[in-house]
């Protein structure tokens, strides 16, 4: 096996011996070069001599030196394993090409680097070209939204079925990950069902034509879900029917009142009040109230005249009626109240009149997620 010429070598000690910044950057440099194009030809010995002087003097020379050897390394299926480790775990301008492209580095490297440097570094590993899923799991452990959403961007990352689960309940509270969950290859059709009482209309949307949902089906799930979670009311139900009835015959149900029954936490009655207002049905304000994305209650406001700041109150004390993260459903506010200035109120009163007389609440709702061509229609 060939040796490196003896010229190369005495070159190499020359520079060995120059402490300067620019020494140690043209040894580095050179070493590189050498090892580089030589090998296929370089004795073990050699190899391994040129891989201990990298790895020793890597960090005397300036950041752009060790960019340039990371990124040549990054390529190179044979670089030295010790030499990549040090690289990767290296500022993030050097250590970027190494902790995307290199398939050196082992998942316990990777996992050790997620644990102990920083946001970069994840943010780097999670659009790797392979990700297994023992590293994805790593990832998640950071608790970072940006982490994860880069990560679930990556459809080449392995994701388990646990963690899977684990993302889709997440995306109840961190709606950055709903999009990225619902558009990855893998996630199953049960999943994306779940999803669907949550995420925004134009998300709904997604999973009926891509999940070939059967809207029938959705349907009844709404339905027995309501009946779960008013099932409580039990005998006070009629009582908050039967004032609403009183008040309606005198004429005193208004916007405001209805807003002030539901701050002070009177759900059952504010159904029934506004049931009575809107001319609703009682059962289809109930779904309303548990419809994920407040179109419903949008429609019905604005149908009925209820006006945009009082309609606001009463979607977010719905919301919060509900148990909906106070964040979310405040960051959903300005999407809501768009979708209400958008809507025309003739628009709005042909929908609520259909309402009146056929309480099919999630075909209407269908209608009303693309305002445009409701107002075009009527």
């Amino acid at each position: 096996m060939s040796k490196v010429e003896r010229d190369d070598l005495e070159y190499l000690f020359e520079l060995a011996r120059d402490k300067t910044v620019a020494g140690r950057r043209m040894l580095v440099a050179t070493i590189g070069d050498l090892f580089f194009s030589q090998h296929d030809i370089l004795s073990d010995r050699e190899r391994a001599l040129m891989t201990e002087i990298l790895r020793q003097l890597i960090h005397d020379v300036e950041v752009s030196v060790r960019r340039a050897l990371a990124e040549r390394l990054a390529e190179q299926p044979l670089a030295p394993h010790e030499l990549v480790i040090a690289l990767a775990n290296d500022d993030i301008e050097v250590a970027h090409p190494l902790l995307v492209n290199s398939d050196v580095l082992q998942d316990l490297e990777l996992i050790e680097i997620i644990r102990n440097r920083t946001l970069e570094h994840q943010l780097a590993i999670g659009i790797r070209k392979s990700v297994s899923e023992e590293v994805t799991d790593a990832l998640i452990a950071t608790d970072s939204v940006d982490v994860i959403k880069t990560l679930l961007e990556n459809h080449h990352a392995k994701i388990s079925q646990r963690t899977m689960e684990y993302l889709v309940e997440q995306s109840q509270r961190v709606d950055t990950y709903q999009n990225p969950l619902l558009r990855r290859p893998d996630l199953e059709t049960t999943l994306a069902k779940r999803m669907y009482w949550w995420v925004s209309a134009a998300l709904r949307s997604y999973i009926l034509e891509r999940y070939e949902v059967d809207p029938g089906e959705l349907d009844e799930t709404m339905e027995s879900t309501v009946k779960a979670l008013t099932e409580g009311d039990g005998e006070f139900k009629p009582k908050a029917v039967a004032l609403a009835d009183e008040l309606a015959d005198r004429k005193e149900i208004t916007p405001a009142l209805i807003v002030k029954t539901l701050r002070e936490g009177e759900v059952a009655l504010f159904a029934a009040l506004f049931g009575r207002y809107t001319g609703i049905r009682l059962q289809l304000v109930q779904r309303m109230l548990f419809e994920p994305g407040g179109e419903g209650l949008a429609i019905a406001c604005k149908g009925s005249g209820i006006d945009k700041s009082t309609f606001a109150s009463i979607y977010v004390l719905t919301r919060k009626a509900r148990g909906r993260d106070s964040v979310n459903h405040l960051a959903d506010m300005a999407g809501i109240l768009g979708l209400f200035d958008r809507i025309k109120e003739d628009a709005a009163g042909m929908l609520l009149k259909k309402w009146q007389r056929d309480p099919n609440f999630l075909r209407a709702i269908w209608q009303i997620e693309q305002p445009q061509r409701t107002t075009t229609r009527h």
